[in-house]
């Protein structure tokens, strides 16, 4: 009896320490999401504030201002938001596009195809992933100066199709899910290797596709540097340089009002985007298999 009840009482204990364990890691959880968020809210509260009431301090209280914000920053005559959220999107899109998919179509001829040079251009890849834009970035510019693609979206959108960090990505999925039978047995089904790659790995990529797409979408929509340095005229200009350009703005003519304004509305697309891809994503992180 005595070392049934030993047995009990160890086996409540645990049960206890089981329940005190997930209840510390929840509220970890919950600290952290609050966090997140309350920057969030913060950015929220801010855009309905005028210029005046930011200077006065911090507060979680919004105020009466928002669609006055939303009125001068929408109709500020030195830039004009709706060209710019439409140049930033049109930049994005074409950016995640053909980043997800020639990564993709790069990680499916290194994972199939066996080749003496297979293992030299894997190295290759991931050793373009360590040189940061930035280095070449002088390069470029005299380089798009002397094709004159100053002033053009040419530029923002091809170099996409190199992506090292979501080739490396795409490879280390299709190591995990993809079993090359697939290919074998739609070879011997007489499918060509570009119908093969579109019509059957693309859809068991899904996930991880997603997953790219929005951080593709993400970096291309914030992407501030290489824009800054391209483009020049009004009606091309992106949302990163217009915010950039409403910060510059002197004194007589700075609303930090409308500033928080637009950067609210340059969020938007993004939540958007991960609306939108969100179910992909979740799968992406908790698919481990090919599922027949």
């Amino acid at each position: 009896m005595t070392m049934k009840h030993a047995g009990m009482d160890e086996n409540t204990k645990g049960r206890v320490q089981l329940i005190a364990l997930r209840i510390l890691v929840y509220a970890i959880l919950i600290f952290l999401t609050i966090l997140c968020l309350f920057f969030f809210y913060l950015m929220i509260i801010n855009a309905t504030r005028s210029n005046a009431q930011l200077a006065t301090g911090f507060t979680l209280l919004p105020k009466g201002n928002f669609f006055v914000n939303l009125k001068n920053a929408w109709n500020d005559a030195s830039i004009n938001i709706p060209r710019g959220m439409l140049n930033s999107l049109i930049i994005a899109l074409s950016s995640a596009a053909i980043t997800t998919y020639f990564s993709a179509l790069t990680a499916y001829g290194i994972h199939v195809y066996n080749f003496r040079a297979k293992n030299l251009a894997f190295t290759f890849i991931m050793a373009v992933m360590m040189i940061p834009s930035q280095v070449s970035a002088l390069g470029f510019l005299q380089l798009m100066n002397k094709w004159n693609l100053t002033n053009n979206y040419i530029p923002l959108i091809v170099p996409s199709i190199a992506a090292p960090v979501v080739f490396f990505y795409m490879k280390q999925y299709m190591e995990s899910v993809l079993p090359l039978e697939i290919v074998e047995a739609a070879r011997v089904d007489g499918s060509n290797e570009f119908r093969t790659f579109n019509t059957i790995i693309l859809p068991i990529m899904k996930p991880a596709l997603a997953v790219q797409a929005i951080f593709s979408f993400v970096s291309s929509w914030n992407n501030y540097f290489i824009p800054a340095l391209l483009l020049d005229k009004a009606d091309m200009k992106t949302v990163p340089i217009m915010i950039a350009q409403l910060r510059s703005a002197d004194y007589s003519k700075f609303d930090m009002g409308k500033v928080y304004m637009f950067i609210l509305l340059s969020i938007l697309p993004v939540m958007v985007v991960y609306i939108i891809l969100s179910k992909s994503i979740i799968k992406g992180v908790t698919s481990g298999s090919v599922k027949g």
